[in-house]
């Protein structure tokens, strides 16, 4: 994803991997943002920024920006080069990709978790369950956090884990063994775009009302 915004210098104060090819960078908020909005980043003033989800609560002190290294991508090679202390560029947040108090499903794909970690640590995890699909039991990114606030509303499932302790298969294959989806609810839905449609289609053909799904589709 790219966008063409001001972009704003920020020192980072924060960098950490959490997994292979998984990092979470961290600069001071200075500004206010709504739960499940994006910013968009580059690692100079002029180029082309790519869009992150913000990882980090409403009122945290820093934000945090949840991203997978790309070996072709056309920013995250140096993204990952960086360390406490560098510069980023980074624009005002945006997007409508909120949730509202309401009961609802999260799903999730990968780092598409890191808007609804967002939600969560906003304080609108109540009512709500996450299912998030990885490859292995080292992808489910802040899951000590989720697990701390929604308990047995969060389904990890690994698609390639061995002898994972979660739930063995991808989450499409954890939603298809589900015997009823309530069509008064919404989903929200953040991840590839092949899981965003392939989970759409699924919840349209059990008479999800098609308002009632809501995504963000990373690229």
């Amino acid at each position: 994803m790219s966008a063409k915004r001001k972009l704003y210098k920020k020192q980072l104060n924060g960098f950490r991997r959490i997994s292979p090819d998984v990092y979470v960078l961290s600069f001071p908020r200075d500004f206010e943002f709504t739960a499940g909005q994006v910013v968009a980043i580059d690692v100079e003033p002029v180029g082309t920024p790519r869009l992150y989800s913000i990882a980090s609560g409403e009122k945290d002190e820093n934000v945090d920006i949840l991203f997978d290294e790309k070996l072709e991508g056309k920013l995250t090679p140096f993204l990952s080069k960086l360390k406490a202390g560098d510069f980023i560029y980074v624009s005002e947040p945006f997007g409508t990709f909120h949730c509202d108090a309401d009961m609802a499903w999260f799903i999730a794909s990968g780092t598409g978790v890191a808007p609804f970690v967002s939600m969560i640590r906003t304080g609108m995890g109540l009512g709500k369950m996450l299912i998030h699909g990885g490859r292995f039991d080292e992808n489910f990114y802040f899951s000590e956090l989720i697990e701390n606030k929604l308990g047995s509303n969060y389904i990890r499932c690994a698609s390639q884990e061995q002898f994972t302790a979660y739930y063995a298969g991808r989450l499409t294959q954890w939603l298809r063994e589900q015997p009823v989806f309530s069509k008064e609810i919404k989903y929200y839905l953040c991840g590839s775009a092949e899981m965003v449609v392939e989970v759409r289609d699924f919840l349209i053909s059990k008479g999800v009302p098609f308002q009632y799904i809501i995504s963000e589709t990373y690229f």
